[in-house]
């Protein structure tokens, strides 16, 4: 009985590393079709508490409260300028999911477009958002919520995130549905979120194992077309089925991302190094100024005479030629990078030198 239960136990732990790097289809691919689409629409903001846009500097903020107040029949004076402290210009951003209908809320985003240094506290006057094509599909209306705060006094401010955009939960309310359709006939396209044949291959097999042989077939290397019933409720069954499936994808290319902005380094598990020798120094450049004030004699009627001396020292530091070990592993490549000692910043030069020796077998992209 104990022989038996330690079979189990070892057989359940190699499935479960067999399993460890499965992913389901639905996390891998998606269904042709069925996508997002983005709104947009330009509105006010009121009630802000002296934090709205400065009008003498922002024009479109009067013109559009010109244009509003007409609209509920407010008519102001010809040459009355407005000195409004308490409304501010947006942007009003959302996605329109997929299969959205008539009613349905859905969250937007609230970005200050002129000048106003908080949107706290305000709310967003009734805003149409339109898509690419001009309709308008939604209504956007609420309170602003911002996610910070901020304080000014004596000359001093003091802010905590940012106060210049924020979220309204729920909202903007869906006027128009967008005609989405599951596939045309009696198939239906996945489409991978990257191209690779192997991955592709996979998710084939998967499907047809799952169903029936010939139920699905490769395009190409993204796309998998797959046979599916005519009926809605049996296609809607039959895709959920299908997105669960699991599928251990190929192992990706080998890949190092560098941010030349910020320095940052991020390597996938597929990098390995050859053996190679870098020497790595560090070269400083000072520049001081210092002022030197000329004074005249007393009465003697001169001027006096400000001029400036500079002096620029360069220093560079002798760095050792060090042989770094070939890895076939990240935690390999990880321990012969940190064995240089160089900063973030000097690894994005000492991984350019590597890449061009070919001593860095993997592919190098600059963001």
């Amino acid at each position: 009985m104990r022989q038996t239960l330690r079979i189990l136990t070892i057989l359940a732990l190699l499935l479960a590393g067999g399993l460890a790097n499965a992913e389901r289809i639905k996390d891998l691919a998606t269904i042709a079709g069925i996508r997002n689409n983005q709104l947009i629409g330009y509105g006010l903001v009121v009630g802000l508490d002296g934090s709205g846009d400065q009008t003498t500097q922002t024009p479109f903020t009067v013109q559009a409260i010109l244009s509003m107040l007409s609209n509920l029949g407010v008519n102001v004076p010809p040459g009355n300028t407005l000195q409004l402290k308490n409304v501010a210009a947006v942007m009003v951003t959302t996605n329109l999911p997929p299969f959205a209908r008539p009613g349905q809320q859905i969250d937007v985003t609230v970005s200050s477009l002129g000048n106003a240094k908080s949107l706290r506290g305000g709310t967003l006057l009734m805003t149409p958002l339109k898509g690419a094509d001009g309709n308008v599909y939604a209504m956007a209306q609420g309170n602003v919520v911002v996610g910070g705060a901020g304080a000014t006094g004596g000359g001093s401010s003091v802010t905590v995130n940012h106060l210049s955009a924020g979220r309204i939960a729920g909202g903007a309310t869906v006027e128009r549905a967008v005609p989405s359709t599951v596939g045309q006939g009696e198939t239906v396209t996945l489409e991978l979120g990257s191209t690779d044949f192997g991955t592709v291959q996979r998710v084939v097999e998967a499907i047809n194992k799952a169903s029936a042989p010939g139920t699905a077939y490769a395009l190409d290397g993204r796309q998998v077309m797959v046979r599916a019933p005519v009926d809605s409720d049996a296609r809607v069954a039959f895709l959920g089925r299908i997105e669960n499936l699991s599928v251990e994808p190929m192992q990706t290319a080998a890949k190092v991302i560098v941010n030349s902005r910020t320095g940052s380094v991020v390597m996938n598990q597929s990098v390995t190094l050859q053996n190679c020798a870098v020497a790595h120094g560090n070269l400083s450049v000072t520049v001081s100024t210092e002022a030197v004030i000329s004074q005249p004699a007393p009465f003697s009627g001169g001027q006096t005479v400000v001029s400036e001396t500079s002096q620029i020292d360069i220093e560079q530091k002798g760095g050792n030629l060090i042989d770094v070990k070939a890895g076939a592993a990240l935690a390999d490549v990880v321990k012969a990078l940190n064995a240089l000692g160089a900063t973030p910043l000097d690894l994005v030069s000492i991984l350019q030198a590597m890449k061009a020796a070919g001593a860095l077998r993997a592919e190098l992209e600059i963001i």
